[in-house]
């Protein structure tokens, strides 16, 4: 029973945009409000009205005190006040128990006479926007786990697009200091630039073309010329090959032995030379004003000339 009626008022939420109950509400809290209303005006009313209209007597007659006035001179009752409060004060709990008696039963009734639909009948209702659902529902409809994906995808959609707006910014960056470096494609190169009040501030200006200076080639145009000639260098070199594995054979044949006497007379002259330079004499070997040359350099020098005297031929093929 609690199933079925939990159903049926679902059905009647979707249907009306709020609960049955809400509206029984809405309906004793107005009541309520009126009775409030009422029960302020009897009061005011009351309050209103001279106590002697509503049955208080004068007792001045066995009073011997003067009694209280306002200041209107109108004698005052203080125990009539306090009778009309207190008497107001039962009304509205009277009213208040009587509504919520009355309204019980109102609220019973409702739920299960007006706002409810026929347990036989809720599996056949079909509200108004359901009316273009297919029901049951065929295999391609989405599903919580589709809908799921799809909602995840999204969010990597839009992952990789803020990765890629702020690689977009990076890359703008990057460009617009390397077009600082080359300068303006436009711009007119100076012959010195040390003469320019900003100085040197493209030192790879070269690259751009400049079309107020001489004319230039584009890059683009050197480099497919240097391409264009790659087949004939490669011929070339291939060309060349065979001519130079023959080199060393005839180069061995040829006759170093009249130059080699000049040879190791130059070469001892420049390394004693260097060696007084450095601050050692030729024979005290005390130091002038260089470094000192201990006597094992000097023969490692004598044995580097010595070596390059008898290893002529070696050197002059390299």
């Amino acid at each position: 029973m609690a199933d079925s009626r939990s159903s049926i008022d679902a059905l009647l939420t979707e249907h009306f945009r709020y609960t049955p109950l809400s509206l029984i509400d809405d309906i004793i809290n107005t009541v309520n409000a009126i009775i409030y209303r009422a029960v302020q005006a009897i009061e005011n009313g009351l309050l209103s009205t001279p106590p002697q209209a509503l049955g208080f007597a004068d007792d001045a007659s066995t009073n011997i005190s003067i009694p209280d006035a306002d200041g209107d001179g109108n004698v005052d009752f203080p125990e009539a006040r306090a009778e009309i409060e207190n008497g107001v004060h039962q009304l509205e709990t009277l009213l208040e128990a009587t509504v919520d008696k009355l309204f019980d039963k109102f609220e019973i009734y409702t739920l299960r006479n007006i706002l409810t639909v026929p347990d036989d009948l809720a599996p056949w209702v079909r509200l108004a926007h359901y009316g273009d659902l297919t029901l049951p529902l065929p295999a391609s409809a989405p599903t919580s786990a589709s809908v799921f994906a799809l909602r995840r995808k999204l969010q990597e959609t839009n992952k990789l697009n803020r990765a890629l707006e702020h690689e977009h910014a990076r890359n703008t960056a990057l460009l617009s200091q390397l077009h600082s470096l080359i300068g303006p494609p436009n711009q007119p190169k100076l012959e010195d630039d040390s003469k320019s009040p900003l100085g040197n501030s493209a030192p790879l200006s070269f690259i751009a073309p400049h079309t107020a200076s001489a004319p230039s080639h584009p890059l683009s145009t050197s480099a497919q010329f240097t391409v264009s000639q790659l087949p004939a260098l490669r011929a070339l070199v291939a060309d060349l090959r065979p001519k130079l594995a023959s080199l060393p054979s005839a180069a061995g044949k040829m006759d170093w032995d009249s130059g080699r006497e000049q040879r190791r007379g130059y070469i001892d002259g420049v390394v004693r030379r260097v060696v007084r330079e450095n601050g050692v004499g030729e024979e005290s070997g005390e130091r002038d004003d260089g470094r000192r040359v201990a006597g094992e350099e000097v023969r490692d020098l004598e044995g580097v000339v010595h070596a390059m005297g008898t290893g002529g031929e070696d050197v002059m093929e390299e």
